[in-house]
This record gives structure tokens, C-alpha cells and sequence, in this order.
């Protein structure tokens, strides 16, 4: 048993998106796989490899999901994925059978921020026939548009609606689309953590989410890449006021010729260049060496 689930960027209304804003969404050509075979040993054996082919997951669990043995595998990683096990089976009791062994594969590096956590809960999902969104909510916390692009593997616009979700399927592919670039920052974000810390604001930032969805809005529409930039520029003054956080660009790229936008988690993962031809060199000449173009993250 094979499953595939596409990896994801959150393009706008990050933060806001947990509290109502609706985000734009794309579907990344990095995903992760997932296979399941049998076994009768009476216990789930749990391997996950990353995109070079290293093992970075080796445990065993019991079937009532304790840890049996582990080989160089971190604590934290082991209670994710006893949390896992159980939450499935309170979904689809029995669901291991008499044992199981279990695969993963990365097709992106663990560290850009591309949905490794939602494109999982998606694969097991379509495992089992379980409502991904029902086990997301009992494993990570998020909104969920993760799992909404991983389903539709299109772009989409996604909002929390009380406990509905509106997913809308768009097209977001900008006649100056070779001019715009996907550059990872280097450094990885937790983004739970910072999820937490945003839902537990008090303040439900409507007037502000008025203006991310109409920003939202254009910036699918915009067929001027210097207006474009403008719409950029400005969602980006919007969170910063929010999460207290000054742009990206301020801080470590002021003399970037063009418009940047930080991407889910502000100060780590990837941010979005839009530049011109040059942009490539520009970040490389500063040690930023994954620059991906948008044609080439983007299904």
C-alpha cells in the first residue's frame, strides 16, 4: 500500500489564518510517501527516510503503541509518533492488525517547512479513510490548509469558517512567475510553537484580516509586478505591526532590489523573492543557497 501527499506554501495570511483570515495556498512539487505492508510479529516497526536516503526514524512500538527499541532516533520525534499511533487508533480501532511496518520518504529537505507533519497526516489518512483534519486536530495544531492543498493539489484559498473550512480552488501564476523565487532562510522555525503562541492571543485582528483577504485577493489578480510588490510590501507591514517582528527585508535585505515576503513562520523557512533575472546571484552572494524558482516549487 502506496500513498503520496504534495508538500505546501502558505503564500499569505500567515498567523492570520489561524484566526480567520483566508490564506492563499500552493501545492509545492515536494512531497512525501508512505508504505504500509503487513506483518504478524505483533509490533508496528516505524522507518523514515530523508530525500538523500538517510534513515532519521528507526523505532518499534508494541501494539498498544510503547516504545519497544530505537535506533538514533530523538525522544521527541518517538512521542510524535506514539501520539500518532494512538490518535489513529482512536479513529479506526485495531487499525495495526497483528503488526505493521511502516515507511516514509522525503522528497524535500526536513528543514525547509514544506508540510512534512500535514503531508503525513494526509498519506495516513488516505491509509485508513479517516478525516485528515480530524486527526490533524487531535495530533499538531494548525488550521489546516496544509491538508486542504495536499488533498487538492491545486492553489487554493482556505478559511476557517467556526468549524468549517472554505477551500476555494484558484490559479495563482503571474506573468512575471520567472521573476520570483523561493529562497530558504538557513534556518528552521517551530512552527507549533509559534502556533500556540498566536492562538493564544485575545485579539481576533478584524479589521487587519479585512485587509490580508483583500490583499489576498490581489495578489492572484495582479498582472503588474511593481504593483504586485506594493501588495507584498504592505502585507508584510501588516503582520509585522501583529507579531512585533520587523520585516525580513529591513533586516537582512535592504539593498534588495525588488520586494521580499517572509512565508509561514516569520524568521526561518523560505521566504518569497520578487526580483528580476539578478535575484538568483543576489542571494547566493549572501550564502542563501536554496533558491528555487516558482516554476520549479510549484506543480
Amino acid at each position: 500500500m502506496n500513498y503520496y501527499s504534495c508538500g505546501k506554501l502558505l503564500i499569505t495570511a500567515e498567523y492570520l489564518i489561524l484566526k480567520g483570515a483566508k490564506g492563499l495556498a500552493i501545492p509545492t512539487k515536494y512531497g512525501q510517501r508512505l508504505s504500509v505492508k503487513k506483518n504478524s510479529k505483533k509490533y508496528i516497526v516505524w522507518e523514515a527516510f530523508t530525500c538523500d536516503n538517510k534513515k532519521w526514524i528507526d523505532c518499534t512500538f508494541d501494539l498498544k503503541f510503547r516504545l519497544l527499541k530505537s535506533k538514533k532516533t530523538k525522544t521527541n520525534y518517538i512521542n510524535t509518533l506514539s501520539k500518532i499511533l494512538q490518535n489513529i487508533n482512536v479513529l479506526s480501532p485495531g487499525f495495526a492488525g497483528e503488526g505493521l511496518n511502516i515507511s516514509t520518504i522525503l522528497e524535500f529537505n526536513r528543514n525547509w517547512g514544506l508540510g512534512s507533519s500535514s503531508s503525513l497526516i494526509n498519506n495516513i489518512s488516505n491509509w485508513l479513510n479517516l478525516n485528515p483534519y480530524e486527526l490533524l486536530k487531535k495530533t499538531y495544531k494548525g488550521s489546516g490548509y496544509d491538508i486542504a492543498v495536499a488533498n487538492s493539489k491545486k492553489s487554493i484559498y482556505f478559511q476557517k469558517k467556526g468549524d468549517f473550512n472554505e477551500i476555494t480552488e484558484t490559479k495563482f501564476s503571474p506573468p512575471f512567475k520567472d521573476n520570483l523565487f523561493f529562497i530558504h532562510l538557513n534556518k528552521k522555525v517551530d512552527s507549533q510553537k509559534e502556533v500556540k503562541k498566536f492562538l493564544n492571543r485575545k485579539n481576533e485582528f478584524k479589521d487587519d484580516i479585512l485587509k490580508i483577504n483583500l490583499l489576498g485577493d490581489m495578489v492572484i489578480k495582479e498582472n503588474n509586478q511593481e504593483i504586485f510588490n506594493e501588495i507584498l510590501k504592505e502585507h508584510e507591514e501588516i503582520i509585522s505591526k501583529i507579531i512585533s517582528k520587523k520585516p525580513i527585508q529591513k533586516v537582512l535585505f535592504k539593498d534588495f532590489n525588488g520586494q521580499i515576503k517572509s512565508l509561514g513562520s516569520w524568521g526561518g523557512d523560505f521566504i518569497l523573492a520578487s526580483g528580476d533575472e539578478r535575484t538568483p546571484n543576489y542571494f547566493s552572494s549572501r550564502g542563501y543557497n536554496t533558491i528555487i524558482p516558482f516554476s520549479k516549487m510549484k506543480i
